[in-house]
């Protein structure tokens, strides 16, 4: 199936992080496979640095990570971050490089067309992008309206611990879309039962096949201050209302995955991505997601990295993408179907082959 106009086709990144220089193709699913350390995080990660870009937030950034930790084996290694994501036919690229006093700024910002190989220049020297200014010429038409949508975002549903956002109270207001930690989640699901209730009725019952206690969800204003809300659930067959701290950590995070790939298309980024999305999950819970994250696919675009042979099993070749860790840092390949098909032919899947380390991306011995 086609990518649309506003999804990624490509991006190339070097000398940021574990990635000394890569060159990816995406499709509508793509699943980054790899061993701890391989580097799937790292790329997830410049997904977050180009959100950061585009918010003009790139030097709190940087603050919060460290310059060195940014650049491939440190500054005295790596003198620029290099970095261009295609969307068709057209492209946003920038580099950047560190000064003095610890900050990153562009060397250069710049709208790009692949076909022709064409630079347009944006700026220079600044510390924050300029994106929005453009390049003055006729490429702004394509590559603006694109880069305003920011329609790319990242997920992590990592922390559900006693102190998680996602368990504490928040603005009920704060619902026009689920934040990248479900911080949010109690508003942005009162809303989708106030005005998207047959999403809302979707997600519940997708809950449930994993979580057959699970009645509903308790979503109000705080009783005295009607400008907070905070997660509450009931179980069937119990009139006691319970808080988010009595959902295991798994169904917490399926809850949040749920709610991510079943809210209405109008409310989701044309680019989905989300890190290691089976942590604590059921096998029978991977199953439902990966389901999930296929009907998907023909309106959204996902990148998913795990490290769950399960996971994997329940996608086909062409949406992989291997991840090892080489003496030039993070490398990444596609899978070959033609290599893999005397193996698939034998009705292996593709999680024993990478058990087998038939596919790469496992520990080195």
């Amino acid at each position: 199936m086609p990518l649309h106009a506003d999804q990624l086709s490509r991006m190339t990144i070097s000398g940021f992080k574990s990635i000394k220089s890569c060159d990816i193709s995406f499709g509508k699913i793509n699943v980054l496979i790899g061993s701890n350390g391989a580097g799937k995080s790292n790329y997830i990660s410049a997904f977050s640095l180009l959100q950061n870009i585009l918010s003009k937030n790139l030097q709190v950034f940087v603050a919060q990570s460290g310059i060195n930790a940014l650049l491939y084996n440190g500054r005295k290694v790596t003198e620029e971050i290099a970095f261009e994501v295609y969307f068709g036919l057209n492209s946003y690229g920038f580099n950047l490089i560190p000064t003095d006093d610890n900050r990153l700024i562009f060397r250069k910002e710049y709208f790009g067309y692949s076909p022709w190989g064409n630079e347009s220049n944006v700026a220079r020297g600044h510390s924050e992008s300029m994106w929005n200014t453009g390049a003055h010429n006729q490429i702004d038409q394509y590559v603006i309206p694109i880069l305003e949508k920011q329609n790319w975002r990242v997920y992590h549903f990592h922390d559900t611990g006693r102190s998680a956002k996602v368990k504490q109270e928040h603005n009920i207001s704060n619902n026009k879309v689920l934040m990248y930690d479900a911080a949010n989640l109690a508003a942005f699901l009162y809303r989708l039962k106030e005005n998207f209730k047959n999403n809302y009725d979707e997600i519940v019952s997708t809950i449930q096949l994993i979580a057959p206690y699970f009645s509903d969800f308790v979503l109000e204003p705080q009783e005295g201050n009607e400008e907070q809300i905070v997660l509450k659930w009931q179980q069937k067959g119990c009139e006691d209302i319970f808080n988010a701290s009595q959902l295991s950590d798994g169904t917490l995070r399926f809850i949040c995955l749920a709610t991510l790939l079943l809210q209405p298309h109008e409310l989701q980024p044309a680019t989905i991505i989300v890190d290691e999305p089976e942590l604590g999950l059921h096998p029978y819970a991977i199953t439902i997601f990966a389901e999930m994250v296929k009907q998907l696919s023909d309106e959204k675009q996902i990148i998913i990295s795990t490290q769950s042979v399960e996971l994997l099993n329940e996608f086909e070749v062409d949406d992989v993408i291997v991840v090892d860790r080489g003496e030039n840092g993070s490398e990444f390949k596609r899978l070959d179907a033609e290599e893999l098909e005397i193996w698939l032919d034998e009705d292996y899947a593709l999680g024993d082959l990478w058990k087998k380390n038939i596919l790469g991306g496992r520990l080195s011995k």
